[in-house]
């Protein structure tokens, strides 16, 4: 049992009603109705404990970035001056990446620890809290990512700020789009092939969008020209957000 589950049932641990009335201080965090900002963050807070004390999932990511971006090298050996090519094969090297880091977001929950935070905490604290995570999760090996790529495969970006923007904006969209999907798809049984599924709609176009938009840093463009494909970034993950924070109380539920 992890330090956390530990945590969690500290309360049905203690041994008497003057015990409990002497550690009351120690539970309020638990017990007390939390407001919902504090929820996310004590459930974001938890995602990130977990994840530090076990590090395997993290490990095995960064491993696979790394190991994927060698493996290209090996195959292609010298991008230089194929721009578009260099553009298309890092962001689906990070598409990748993202479904392996954010499909066991909610396979990892076993179904008593998603009862007892049922009992605790809103669905909406949940969802959110998890796709806070997972864009910090995101943000992290995209920068390693990219790091690892640029080093290997060296070329040149007209506008860099521009072009990190677009990176930053890209591991946002991976992280609200991949979560969502993932909290629908462990309901059911086959959830490898439902996520494949209902992500497909949705990530085609918004890798679309992510290619056009750091083409247009690569080759140095003015910024207002790539004004709209930010903007319309910026619309998808507010709508993805806002249909799971209304989705996932009724899926959790059940």
């Amino acid at each position: 049992m992890s330090g956390v589950d530990r945590l969690f049932m500290l309360p049905f641990c203690l041994p008497g009603i003057s015990s409990l009335a002497s550690h009351v201080s120690y539970l309020i965090p638990i017990f007390a109705p939390m407001d919902f900002f504090n929820q996310v963050r004590f459930l974001v807070h938890k995602e990130i404990i977990l994840e530090w004390r076990s590090k395997y999932a993290l490990n095995g990511i960064l491993l696979y970035v790394v190991s994927t971006v060698f493996v290209c090298y090996q195959s292609f050996r010298s991008l230089d001056n194929n721009g578009p090519v260099w553009n298309a094969l890092f962001w689906i090297i990070l598409l990748f990446a993202s479904l392996n880091a954010i499909t066991k977001s909610f396979v990892q929950e076993s179904r008593g620890r998603q009862l007892y935070y049922y009992t605790l905490v809103s669905p909406q604290a949940v969802i959110l809290s998890k796709i806070i995570y997972n864009v910090l999760l995101m943000l992290l090996l995209s920068c390693v990512a990219y790091f690892a790529y640029s080093t290997i495969f060296r070329n040149e970006v007209g506008d860099p700020l521009l072009y990190f923007v677009s990176i930053i904006m890209g591991s946002i969209s991976f992280a609200c789009v991949f979560t969502m999907v993932s909290g629908i798809s462990v309901k059911a049984n086959s959830s490898g092939t439902l996520m494949a599924i209902l992500s497909f709609p949705i990530i085609i176009p918004l890798l679309l969008l992510l290619i056009k938009l750091s083409k247009n840093a690569m080759d140095g463009l003015d910024r207002s020209v790539s004004y709209d494909e930010l903007g319309v970034l910026v619309a998808i993950n507010v709508i993805v957000v806002s249909v799971s924070l209304l989705l996932f109380p009724y899926l959790w539920r059940d």
